[in-house]
């Protein structure tokens, strides 16, 4: 499936006073930033997904989000901290910077990522 660039550009437009967005594609989706911060992810099906955390967890879950899960080749599932985006972001603007936002914090709390393969020596 072809990613969905204009739902890409609609979370950007919804940011725009908040920073840029920028996306890296991954496996027929993409990853969205806002300034640097992950705070999305769109499905090559042209789903998105919020990050979430355990601070933000009960507000995903009042409002009936789903987690992210996939299942993997041996048949196990596996989650996630994304949660599908409600259905009143894809045509409300400020719904959909509200959740977009609370993505956005729950990526500024996340712990910084390990760089693979680098080492350091010392002189």
């Amino acid at each position: 499936m072809a990613l969905d660039h204009g739902l890409i550009d609609w979370i950007a437009e919804v940011l725009a006073a908040d920073g840029s967005v920028t996306h890296r594609r991954m496996m027929g989706g993409a990853t969205l930033y806002l300034d640097g911060t992950v705070f999305a992810i769109v499905g090559g099906d042209g789903s998105l997904w919020f990050k979430g955390d355990a601070q933000s967890d009960t507000t995903w879950d009042a409002a009936g989000c789903a987690r992210f899960t996939q299942e993997r080749g041996d048949g196990t599932v596996a989650s996630m901290n994304y949660r599908r985006a409600p259905e009143d972001c894809y045509d409300d603007a400020e719904a959909a910077r509200d959740w977009a936002l609370l993505g956005v914090a729950a990526g500024r709390r996340a712990p910084a990522r390990k760089r693979k393969g680098t080492t350091r020596s010392s002189g």
